[in-house]
Parts: C-alpha cells; structure tokens; sequence
C-alpha cells in the first residue's frame, strides 16, 4: 500500500540555516532523528492524516520544537490550519498550499517556487508508481476529479514541465502528463463500473462490482479496490441525480 514506504522530504533554499519537513511519516525513532539532523526545523507540514504520514509527527513536532500545519486540525501545532492557496515563506522558500481533496478529505499538495521554477509535493493525491485509492467514505471521486483538473491546470500555466514529488514511489518529471494519465485512468475505470452496473444491475453491490472491475486485482490490495468502488458507485449515483 505504501510502495517503497513513505517519502518525507527536507525542503530548504541553498544557502538557508532551516528547514522545512513535509510528512515525517511513522513513528520510527532512526528515521525521525535523522530528519531533525536536518534542522533546525522550522515548519512541519502535513499532507493529510493517513498514518503512515502523521503517526511520528506529533512527537516530531515536539522533538525539533516546530509549528506543525495541516488542513485537519488534530495535526497542527503551534500554528492554525492550512488554507487553500495561501502562501508560506519558510527555509528561504515560498510554499503555496493547495487543497486538494479525493484521496482524503484533508488532502493537500504544496507547490514550492525556486529559482528552477516550481515543483509540486503531490502527497498521495498522485503517487510515484500506479494510482492512489479513493478512501470512501473520507475521500470522494467528484473531488478527486476537480483536485487533478486543478492540477492539470497548474503544470499547463509554466512553460516547462513540473516536477511531481510523491509521498510514494519516485519523483516523476511532468505533473501535466501524469495528470493526463490519472484523469483518463479514472476516465476507463468508471466505464468499466459502468458497463459491470449494465451486466449486474443497478443495485448491484461493491464487492460484485469489484468483483467484476478488479478481478485481476492482489488480494492484498482488495480492500483498497472496495473502496474505490464505493466511492466510483457514489459518483455515478449522484451524476444519475
């Protein structure tokens, strides 16, 4: 579920004393060290609550005396909340916050403007391998949609292509080719929902229709494909009105 496991990332402008950290990740005591040797720490940021990126945090948090933020309240220390497109300067960087709900209600990307142009910590709204679960009930596909159009929107404002920085997997060099991909992935999906719907009924449940979608689907994955269905029926149920 986590591919390679949870990337944490160390953000500073060449030159800056202090950091920034965006998702310490789990409680595991070597890594969360290692960040603070990175410090002094001057903001904690968090993509949303998912515990593989907030379960070492609070003590993170503590550990390097730093402000945390994040869109879900139970994750910010010492500071408010974030806010849709507000702009942070920390580290010698400007950081512009983005809600980007789907995966997660919570869910948040940061866009950090160098000198090189900008760069997007995506969080797990895009991964660096496959593509991220929409975790119904907390998630929903309509904002998940609407999150990737922005996105999309964004790398199409630059004239070179934006680096995508995943809280999974490797870096990926284009944020408007990944974003291309995503949509029309979810473009197949719901069509392949819908053709199942057609075949089983209207009433049919998740797990037949998961059955019938992802039946090539890991076992170990089954209960993320559940919820994808769970939150792909709710979409079309509403587009049905």
């Amino acid at each position: 579920m986590t591919l390679d496991g949870t990337n944490s990332y160390v953000l500073r402008a060449p030159g800056s004393a202090s950091a920034v950290i965006v998702d310490p990740g789990p409680d595991d005591a070597a890594h969360l060290a290692r960040l603070a040797a990175a410090g002094p720490v001057e903001l904690v940021l968090i993509t949303h609550h998912h515990a593989d990126h907030v379960a070492g945090a609070l003590g993170f948090a503590e550990l390097v005396g730093a402000p945390m933020r994040a869109f879900d309240p139970a994750y910010c220390v010492g500071a408010a909340p974030l806010v849709d497109g507000e702009t942070m300067r920390a580290a010698g960087l400007a950081l512009e916050v983005l809600h980007t709900p789907g995966h997660t209600a919570d869910s948040a990307c940061v866009v950090v403007h160098g000198e090189a142009g900008p760069a997007v910590l995506t969080g797990d709204t895009i991964l660096g391998r496959g593509t991220t679960i929409i975790a119904d009930p907390d998630g929903a596909l309509g904002p998940y949609l609407a999150s990737l159009e922005r996105l999309r929107a964004l790398a199409g404002a630059t004239d070179a292509p934006v680096p995508v920085l995943p809280a999974h997997g490797p870096v990926l060099p284009d944020l408007a080719a990944v974003c291309d991909a995503y949509l029309a992935h979810r473009a197949e999906r719901l069509d392949q929902v819908r053709a199942a719907l057609a075949e089983l009924g209207a009433g049919a449940s998740a797990e037949a229709v998961t059955d019938a979608v992802y039946h090539d689907t890991d076992a170990s994955v089954r209960e993320a494909a559940e919820a994808s269905v769970r939150a792909q029926l709710a979409y079309l149920r509403r587009e049905r009105g």
